[in-house]
């Protein structure tokens, strides 16, 4: 098929393509790596109201984040801290909310090793 006829039959399935212009590069974080690709096309695809990003890239760096990823402040923030554990922790140990969270974020979200971090302090 020609490219006119694979477009035409796109087009009565409801496939809707575009190419995104001017892309300078594209970033994928994972829990460890960050690649960074660079000289990039970027197509998208529409069908049914679901987008689908076509990449490709000539160039791929590879970073490892457990090393090099810088300290952030607002990172711990981004621990979900259920209101029943920070009642529960104001409660065992007369702390302030704050304070509850703060232990609760510095011990992975455990409510015990929390209060114990606040009791001993």
């Amino acid at each position: 098929m020609n490219p006119r006829q694979v477009k035409q039959a796109m087009k009565k399935l409801g496939i809707r393509t575009e190419e995104l212009e001017n892309v300078v590069e594209v970033v994928i974080r994972t829990r460890d790596k960050q690649y960074l690709l660079k000289d990039v096309n970027v197509q998208i695809m529409e069908m049914h109201g679901q987008r689908t990003y076509q990449i490709v890239a000539e160039k791929e760096e590879v970073q490892s984040l457990s090393a090099a990823a810088p300290s952030n402040a607002a990172e711990p923030a981004a621990i979900k801290v259920p209101e029943e554990d920070v009642k529960l922790i104001m409660d065992q140990t007369g702390a302030t909310r704050e304070k509850a969270i703060e232990a609760l974020i510095a011990t992975d979200g455990q409510p015990a090793e929390a209060i114990l971090k606040i009791i001993s302090s």
